[in-house]
């Protein structure tokens, strides 16, 4: 059966709007209770990052597993599109690295870049080889 998009339903919107409040609230408290020294390593939005990488891997390969309808699809959108969309942050990543490498801190800025991208990459990557073999064990 076709299902229409999340984006021309309300309710489904609803979700995202209201996880992406929530995900972009405790990402914005985290922050302030721990901001980034002017040259130093972003501390919080690093850590931010690898671990909602972490959590959308596993989450979205435990709800592939066993199906993405109905309450599933709901808990997808507003935990993995709202929550940890709101939670994770490209944008302060970037500026981040851009302030980083304005205040000639050329090598730190650079190394915050590759090892965010690749710890990224491979927490996502353990969160998803961890939430498929979750689903393949709970698999009737």
């Amino acid at each position: 059966m076709h299902q229409p998009p999340p984006w021309t339903q309300p309710g489904l919107l609803a979700l995202v709007l209201l996880g992406g409040a929530a995900g972009t609230g405790v990402r914005a408290a985290l922050e302030q209770a721990s901001p980034a020294a002017s040259g130093a390593w972003p501390w919080s939005t690093f850590a931010i990052n690898v671990l909602g990488s972490f959590l959308l891997g596993l989450l979205v390969l435990v709800l592939a597993g066993v199906g993405d309808e109905g309450t599933r699809r709901r808990l997808r959108l507003a935990l993995g599109t709202g929550v940890l969309g709101g939670f994770t942050t490209y944008s302060t990543f970037i500026v981040e690295v851009d302030g980083l490498l304005r205040d000639g801190a050329t090598g730190l800025g650079v190394a915050y870049a590759l090892v965010s991208v690749v710890l990224g990459v491979l927490a996502a990557a353990l969160g998803m080889l961890l939430g498929g073999r979750f689903a393949r064990e709970a698999r009737p």
